[in-house]
């Protein structure tokens, strides 16, 4: 195995499809046991079934990131099965389109408190374990869009660019502070991936699709499976000596 998490304990939140399921398959390929965490405890179970055949153990639990006391019960229920956690994948997170001008205040909470409350809150209740393991590992989903912007009108989301800077942000600062508990945190910025967040929005637009592959220097959106690698070097001994990063996965589409 390339990144040796046998016997590891690995948390996913927003773990019932797209980037988070994926990561979760990676996490079970490369030997770790998995807390899978949703709000869709149907999507959790069916992943879970999938997950069984790479030998280890899948636990799942609905999970609200947003309403603290669904952090703190699924992170409570996740340490009594496996006694440990060893690593935390703040995946969840929505795209809420608007800018400033026109967006409710109901709309900005509700990214808001996904994007970056939700990490606050999975990371409160995990942090005081890996404290006292003294080892831990955290990455955050991030987005290329916490460093670059949509001029067009019909892709702007403001709270969205305000909600993953802030992600960088509370990376930098827990890096910091959890050092020396041998905590790692380091962030994940994704360009373009299929997922469910955007089948129905980006991938249904061919104008967005071809300005961004022909923007793209390598001429296409990510594939499934292609974030798992930044994922998995962050969350094992390979990054022992790396935290408070950002890494963008985007076929470079950033640079140019």
């Amino acid at each position: 195995m390339m990144y040796d998490l046998k016997g590891k304990v690995a948390v996913i939140t927003g773990a019932s499809s797209g980037l988070g399921a994926d990561a979760a398959r990676g996490y079970a390929k490369e030997g770790a046991n998995v807390a899978l965490l949703a709000r869709r405890v149907e999507k959790l179970e069916a992943l879970a079934e999938e997950l069984k055949a790479f030998n280890v153990d899948v636990f799942i639990h609905s999970c609200d990131v947003t309403d603290e006391e669904s952090v703190k019960t699924a992170m409570e229920a996740v340490h009594s099965h496996f006694k440990r956690v060893d690593i935390l994948l703040n995946n969840a997170g929505i795209a809420v389109r608007g800018g400033v001008h026109d967006m409710s205040v109901e709309d900005w909470d509700k990214s808001l408190n996904t994007n970056l409350k939700g990490i606050f809150l999975s990371s409160k209740y995990v942090i005081p374990y890996m404290m006292e393991q003294e080892y831990g590992k955290i990455v955050n989903i991030a987005s290329i869009n916490a460093v670059i912007a949509d001029k067009q009108d019909v892709f702007i989301r403001h709270s969205y660019n305000a909600s993953k800077s802030g992600v960088l942000g509370i990376t930098k600062g827990m890096a910091a502070s959890y050092g020396k508990y041998n905590i790692t945190v380091n962030a994940v910025g994704p360009g373009l991936f299929e997922s469910e967040m955007t089948e129905n929005t980006l991938f249904k637009s061919s104008d967005f699709l071809n300005g961004y592959n022909y923007q793209c220097p390598m001429g296409r959106p990510g594939k499934r499976g292609e974030l798992n690698g930044v994922i998995l070097f962050f969350s094992s001994e390979m990054s022992s000596y790396v935290s408070g990063q950002f890494v963008i996965v985007d076929g470079g589409t950033s640079i140019v």
